[in-house]
């Protein structure tokens, strides 16, 4: 959600800071701006809609400079306008903000009475505002910055740039991410390492509350309490930050043929070999924890319920589930004898770090299932466990998902083997389930062409409903939630036994239920309610291996055939039908599937 990016340079930025905000798309966004100071005097572009427009405007009206800020918005105080784009610039001073200032009304009250005037609806401007009315009365940029920052309420990642400082920029974190990027008589500042990554390997982050004067000689941080910080300097592998298409049409595409490749690395990484225990570290003994509480929110939440089941249903260990946004407003109970669990692709997600924060003084461990080992999430966590995913770029996360369900599944069987409930044998006959999965997943990845058949038809539909029983109710959630993303269609996730509570009432013709349901002990109750939704002209797209379908296959308006799978990966394997269908949909209706309108990668407000 939004992308900072700052430059203080040898050449001129402008064409650095577009650069650089490309590989911030991937973030959301709905218009960029680019801010510098030449000779001195600080000027700025903007412009609404996708970068190609700011790129448009810098070939017609350029913009000079060896020091920049850039940014991508997505908006939250105020529409899509130049008027709210980033930078914000107040005389001296332009800043680019990531985040939500709580107080902005307040400043905006105390800023009006000081006679300072407003040009656009957004929060961010108080900033730059507040931060101009303090050089106004004297002070010099770095104290005036300062000052500024002491007032502001809420979350935010920051980046100044000052009129007559071509070698100054001030950075600061409060709640979202920020990174300080170092080179060869250059500085850089970035949203995370990816936009960084062209220009350095050699990344800082900021730890919460920081704030740091950047010059090109280098960057001084100081701590929420004003004292000097000494922050760890990160090599980041350049090749894990590489964002190419490879020849895919859609970064989405790409991601979903990656995933036998990068579940198998994942299962290298965690489990080379069948017969031996899991590669976990050796803190991570689940004998004494009485229950454990999995945090996160969207697709991750959804792998949550998913993993439920194998930790109860496998390990039986007690799991709770909770979306991020509500975890600590509810103020659940928590026990010195239980773990949490939070799940984030980006590590980052606002909700999910405030959550954890609230847990981490109130349960025993805290370990994170992330993809960004250097993130926040990460960092904060007791242990974090990588998912070895590798860069995902589209908004709507496919191989992020099947390498978090790995993951967890993982641990659901280190739960049940360190909890007495699986011998070396039980291990060794799931890990060779586990093996298998990687080749199942090409098996269904082959089913492209004739998931894009179906989808022609599915575009037409107005309403979706998916079903599902067991492990697979997550993954009709999952699917729905898919759909919604990129093809806009309105779709929803049901467990089967609940469609006669309600849902039933939309059946007819023209809405289309897609159920996921492989042949296990569930099957025939689900053939049930399949039944239930053909008798009143429902079309039915059936999912499920070739047995399931041979056994109620008939009468249904699709069907799908997936390899067999043992019952407890069927979860990982049934979302490859799921992202294929939203994804073949979405290019029917030919919606961006990639920057799907209104979302961002990374959700770094509340």
């Amino acid at each position: 959600m939004c992308g900072i990016v700052g430059v203080l340079g040898n050449h001129e930025v402008a064409p650095l800071l577009v650069e650089a905000l490309k590989r911030l798309e991937y973030r959301g966004y709905d218009s960029a701006g680019i801010a510098t100071v030449n000779k001195g005097k600080l000027d700025r572009r903007r412009a609404v809609g996708k970068l190609v427009n700011l790129s448009d405007l810098l070939v017609h009206n350029p913009l000079a400079g060896k020091a920049g800020i850039g940014h991508t918005r997505w908006a939250t105080h105020g529409t899509a306008t130049v008027a709210n784009a980033h930078p914000h610039q107040s005389g001296p001073v332009a800043v680019v903000h990531n985040g939500i200032i709580e107080n902005f009304q307040e400043l905006r009250r105390e800023l009006a009475a000081a006679g300072l005037a407003f040009e656009s609806e957004t929060d961010t401007e108080t900033i730059s505002l507040l931060t101009r009315l303090n050089m106004d009365r004297g002070m010099p940029a770095r104290e005036a910055a300062v000052e500024t920052l002491k007032r502001l309420r809420g979350a935010f990642a920051l980046c100044f740039l000052f009129h007559g400082e071509d070698d100054l920029m001030i950075a600061a974190r409060k709640g979202s991410p920020l990174a300080i990027g170092h080179g060869d008589g250059e500085m850089f500042v970035g949203s995370d390492a990816i936009a960084l990554a062209p220009m350095t390997d050699q990344v800082t982050y900021l730890e919460e509350g920081d704030y740091a004067f950047v010059t090109r000689a280098g960057a001084t941080i100081y701590d929420v309490q004003g004292k000097l910080a000494n922050r760890a300097l990160t090599r980041i592998q350049i090749d894990q930050t590489r964002i190419e298409k490879a020849g895919y049409k859609h970064f989405m595409a790409k991601e979903i043929a990656e995933q036998p490749v990068v579940l198998a690395n994942a299962l290298r990484h965690y489990a080379a070999d069948a017969r031996a225990p899991l590669n976990f570290p050796a803190s991570l003994d689940f004998s004494g924890v009485d229950r454990i509480t999995m945090v996160a929110c969207g697709t991750a939440s959804y792998a949550c319920h998913v993993a439920k089941y194998w930790f109860e249903q496998i390990a039986g260990l007690p799991a709770d589930i909770d979306i991020a946004s509500e975890f600590r407003y509810r103020e659940p109970p928590l026990s010195d004898r239980s773990w949490a669990l939070f799940v984030s692709q980006s590590g980052e997600t606002a909700d999910t770090l405030a959550a954890l924060r609230y847990a981490k003084e109130r349960v025993a461990k805290v370990i994170s299932v992330v993809n960004v080992t250097t993130s926040s999430i990460a960092r904060e966590s007791d242990l974090a466990l990588p998912i070895l995913a590798g860069v995902e770029v589209g908004v709507a996360s496919t191989k992020a998902f099947t390498c978090q369900l790995t993951l967890l599944v993982l641990l659901a069987l280190k739960a049940a083997v360190d909890r007495g409930r699986m011998d070396a044998e039980g291990l060794t006959k799931h890990l060779n389930a586990l093996s298998t999965l990687p080749g199942l997943m090409n098996h269904a990845i082959g089913s492209a062409a004739e998931i894009a058949d179906i989808a022609e038809q599915l575009a037409e539909a107005q309403d979706i409903l998916f079903l599902g029983r067991g492990a697979m109710f997550p993954l009709a959630l999952e699917g729905a939630l898919k759909l919604k993303e990129i093809s806009y269609i309105h779709a929803e996730g049901y467990a089967s036994g609940e469609l006669k509570h309600g849902p039933i009432a939309l059946i007819d013709a023209h809405v289309p239920v897609i159920v996921m349901a492989p042949r296990d002990h569930l099957f025939e109750k689900t053939v049930s309610n399949m039944q239930e939704v053909m008798a009143r002209n429902g079309k039915v797209l059936l999912i499920s291996d070739a047995a399931g379908i041979a056994e109620a296959g008939k009468g249904c308006w699709k069907t799908l055939a997936m390899p067999s799978v043992p019952d407890f990966l069927a979860p990982i394997l049934y979302a490859i039908p799921a992202q294929l269908l939203a994804y073949h949909t979405a290019i029917a209706k030919g919606t961006d599937v990639d920057q799907p309108r209104n979302l961002a990668k990374s959700v770094t407000v509340e």
